[in-house]
């Protein structure tokens, strides 16, 4: 299928990533959404509905949602693939998405004959795509209002889908809902003003009828929520803001971000989400915010109906290096510790560490060993001029930025990335200014001096215990062209964790050894997330995953390429 006379993949070409001083805009683009239409008829009438959405990671055909299921397993309970059998696992097909830009997206996949993949990439572009064929059955580029102001690409990580429509947040912070077997627009809801600096990026979450989305901008200071809107109507039924009134001192918390900015984990038992709560605002400058600034580069629970507090924990309390606690939070229930089976919510964070925390209370259960390596850690930035600064490991990317970690069932392990590269902070004197970014400093990437203890290896893929908080294995990753691995994993029932890197290198990992397994090398890098499915129809086990270089600080080239692996049953 031309690809060319898409007039939608032909929109999303003419919006124009531009670097500024302290982030990106987008120039050019349609003045409205635009929807192309190729064999949609071709779609099953099949309504996604709760019991779906609930079983949807005990199901081998379906991956319903971002993170495979509401507790962010991202796990797959497709069988035919198996650390005796991946070395047989080949590549069915390359595909275009035809718009070059930000690859960080996990498709989710509706069975049915043929089963459906709705498929995002930046900036705000949506397939519906047969998988047996990889042919596209419609397209849609939102019409994204020129001057969004983003601090780091132009970022769509997923979709969701419930009953008969599609959706996807927008970069100008809200979502849209698309009629799934056409791909028109049904509605577009506003969740803030763009022009404040807020933004979009993440897959949002549906459970009940209710979708479940956060906020972006946490470099420009804006003040973060939580909010859910009727997936029906698109009407906001509440909006809770992260950072709480007696918690603030004076008028730091109107500029004191803590936004949300990747998609929440429900417990559907207990009836709250679980989500990461980011850096606050400015940056880099502590001394405007006095106090630990809770709950930023933390994680807090809401209750789903009425978006009520229930806890918070911060792992960087007053942070001044940008250590956003960001990744999904992992729900792992029936954890053996030594009074017995617990729940935990695993947090894998900027800091270079990972958090247990009781899934009741918020109570730290236990902290993982390091992850990546600590060097200068907790220094502080010297608050005298933009010359002093201070090499640190992890960096501001981290340890675990957005990249989602997995949880394999089979081993009981959790598998994470964190970063493991120096950079320079340094301080500087800035007010507040809407719309414009607001860091009180900067950095340098990379250092300008790189300390004597780096061990030379930029990322760190491991296995933790979320028991006891062992690292069991840890896989030390080099690049030569120093891009950061930038995707998350992927688990599977068999005890594999399928995970991309940042040469380019789709890696399939025994989960209980961290030996490699099998790999598939592309020419780009690797800066999104695997997942998988089987389809009765071919009698096949099917791995897809997006390729092409992300934006922000370096990733690398960029790429428009969905590869989908297979293996036979």
């Amino acid at each position: 299928m031309a690809l060319r006379n898409d007039r939608a993949v032909q929109a999303a070409r003419d919006i124009e990533l531009v670097e500024t001083d302290d982030g990106y805009t987008l120039v050019g683009g349609p003045e409205r959404s635009i929807t192309q239409e190729h064999d949609s008829d071709r779609i099953p009438e099949v309504d996604v509905d709760q019991e779906m959405l609930s079983n949807t990671g005990e199901d081998p055909e379906s991956w319903l949602m971002y993170g495979g299921n509401y507790e962010q397993h991202r796990a797959t309970t497709a069988d035919i693939i198996t650390p005796d059998t991946v070395s047989d696992l080949e590549l069915e097909y390359e595909m275009s998405v035809g718009t070059g830009s930000s690859m960080e997206g996990t498709p989710i996949v509706i069975p049915g004959d043929p089963p459906v993949m709705y498929q995002t990439n930046g900036p705000n572009h949506m397939k519906a795509i047969d998988p047996r064929e990889g042919e596209v059955l419609w397209s849609y580029t939102y019409a994204v209002p020129m001057g969004v102001e983003l601090c780091c690409d132009d970022n769509n990580r997923g979709a969701a889908v419930y009953g008969d429509k599609v959706y996807m947040t927008t970069l100008d912070s809200g979502v849209t809902a698309l009629d799934r077997y056409t791909g028109e627009e049904v509605w577009h809801t506003s969740t803030a003003d763009h022009e404040e600096g807020y933004s979009a990026t993440w897959a949002p979450v549906i459970r009940d009828g209710t979708l479940y989305t956060g906020s972006a901008g946490g470099e420009y200071g804006v003040l973060g929520f939580v909010a859910a809107l009727d997936a029906e109507s698109g009407e906001i039924q509440w909006q809770t803001d992260t950072l709480l009134e007696d918690e603030w001192i004076g008028a730091s918390r109107e500029h004191g971000c803590g936004t949300a900015w990747m998609t929440p984990t429900i417990d559907e038992e207990r009836e709250v989400l679980y989500t990461a709560i980011a850096n606050p605002g400015p940056d880099f400058d502590g001394t405007v915010r006095p106090g630990p600034n809770f709950p930023t580069c933390g994680t807090i629970s809401l209750d789903l109906e009425s978006g009520e507090f229930e806890w918070g924990f911060q792992s960087s309390p007053h942070d001044v290096w940008d250590y956003d606690a960001v990744a999904p939070r992992v729900l792992v229930r029936d954890v053996d510790v030594d009074d017995g089976p617990s729940e935990m919510v695993v947090g894998s964070d900027k800091t270079g560490w990972v958090y247990m925390m009781d899934a009741e209370s918020g109570r730290l259960h236990e902290r993982s060993e390091e992850i990546c390596q600590h060097i200068n850690m907790w220094e502080m930035i010297p608050h005298i001029s933009e010359d002093e600064r201070i090499p640190f490991v992890p960096g501001a990317p981290g340890g675990n930025d957005w990249q989602p970690p997995s949880y394999n069932p089979e081993t009981g392990y959790v598998y994470v990335v964190h970063q493991n590269f120096p950079q320079d902070l340094y301080w500087r004197f800035e007010e507040y200014s809407e719309g414009n970014p607001y860091w009180g400093g900067g950095l340098d990437d990379p250092a300008s001096e790189m300390p004597d203890e780096w061990n030379e290896s930029i990322t760190a893929f491991a296995a933790v215990d979320p028991a006891t908080g062992e690292r069991v294995w840890r896989d030390w990753i080099e690049s030569e062209d120093e891009f950061y691995m930038w995707g998350g994993s992927m688990s599977t029932a068999t005890g594999l964790v399928f995970n991309g890197t940042q040469n380019g290198n789709l890696v399939a990992y025994d989960g209980e050894s961290g030996d490699r397994l099998w790999e598939y090398e592309f020419d780009v890098p690797i800066s999104a997330s695997p997942m998988s499915w089987y389809d009765p129809g071919e009698e096949k086990q099917y791995v897809a995953v997006q390729v092409g270089g992300s934006g922000w600080l370096r990733q690398g080239t960029r790429g428009d390429t969905l590869a989908v692996f297979s293996m036979d049953g």
